[in-house]
C-alpha cells in the first residue's frame, strides 16, 4: 500500500497534488517540502561532487524516492535503485530510472548477491530506520555482504550533540552520549502514515558501530554546517 509521503510525491510528478505533504509530532506540524526538494537537478556543488568521488559502479541507490540521484548516476554507470514504497517505484519508473525494484533495504542479502554492488548510495536519513546501535552493525554487515572487496557506502544523518539538533521537529533526548531518537510522520490528503522511528548517532558514535564491522570512516562532511553529515564509509 502506498504510504502518504510516497503519494504525495507521485501526485507532485503528476500534477495532481493539491493538497501539502505535513509532517507531524502531536499537535506540532510543518510543511514538508516537495517539488524543489525531490525534483530538482542532482546539485552542481562542492558537496554534491564530493558524493560522486565517493561512488562507482555497480552501484546500489538505497531508499531512492523520487529517483533525482539513480538518474544522475545512472548515466555514469550502472545504477540499481530500491525503494519499499510502491507509489516511488512507480514514480521512478515514469521517471525514467532504468533499473528500480521494490524491495526492504534490511534484506539485502536475500535479494542479491554477495559482490553485486561497487558501492552504496544511502541518502535521506534511512540509515537511522536501523532504530538501534545493534541494527546500524546489522545493517553494515549487509552492506558488506552485497559489496565487493574494495566498495564504498555514502550515507547520511543527523547529529544529536550539534546543538541546533533539539530543535528538529520529532526529536527525543537520549542521555547516551551520542545518541537521540527522532519520530517522523508524514500526513497528506487526509491518509495518516505509521510513524517512523530513526536512532540518531553522531559521526563518533557511527565510528563505533563501524569498528565492530568491515568497514571504517573514511570521511565526514557537513555541507550545511549544521546537525546534518554526510559520511564515508571504506572497507577497512
Amino acid at each position: 500500500m502506498p504510504s502518504a509521503f510516497g503519494q504525495a510525491l507521485l501526485d507532485q510528478y503528476r500534477g495532481e497534488r493539491e493538497t501539502p505533504l505535513h509532517q507531524r509530532d502531536g499537535e506540532a506540524s510543518k510543511v514538508h517540502p516537495v517539488e524543489d526538494f525531490y525534483f530538482g537537478e542532482f546539485p552542481d556543488e562542492p558537496a554534491a561532487d564530493w558524493v560522486t568521488t565517493w561512488l562507482d559502479g555497480p552501484l546500489l541507490d538505497l531508499g531512492a524516492g523520487a529517483g533525482r540521484d539513480s538518474l544522475h548516476f545512472q548515466d555514469r554507470f550502472e545504477t540499481v535503485a530500491l525503494d519499499v514504497d510502491p507509489a516511488l517505484v512507480t514514480l521512478m519508473d515514469e521517471r525514467g530510472v532504468t533499473d528500480v525494484r521494490r524491495g526492504d533495504m534490511f534484506a539485502l542479502p536475500e535479494r542479491f548477491a554477495r559482490d553485486r554492488f561497487r558501492s552504496v548510495l544511502c541518502v535521506g536519513t534511512q540509515l537511522g530506520l536501523s532504530k538501534s546501535m545493534q541494527g546500524l552493525r546489522s545493517l553494515l554487515d549487509d552492506l558488506a555482504a552485497v559489496t565487493t572487496a574494495d566498495g564504498t557506502v555514502v550515507v547520511d544523518g543527523y547529529d544529536p550533540t550539534d546543538e541546533g539538533a533539539p530543535d528538529m521537529l520529532g526529536f527525543r533526548a537520549d542521555p547516551t552520549p551520542g545518541l537521540a531518537f527522532r519520530v517522523v510522520t508524514y500526513e497528506y490528503d487526509g491518509t495518516v502514515d505509521p510513524t517512523l522511528l530513526f536512532r540518531l548517532v553522531s559521526p563518533d558514535r557511527l565510528r563505533e558501530a563501524a569498528a565492530k564491522t568491515v568497514w571504517r570512516v573514511a570521511d565526514v562532511r557537513r555541507p550545511h554546517d549544521a546537525y546534518y553529515y554526510r559520511t564515508a564509509l571504506e572497507k577497512a
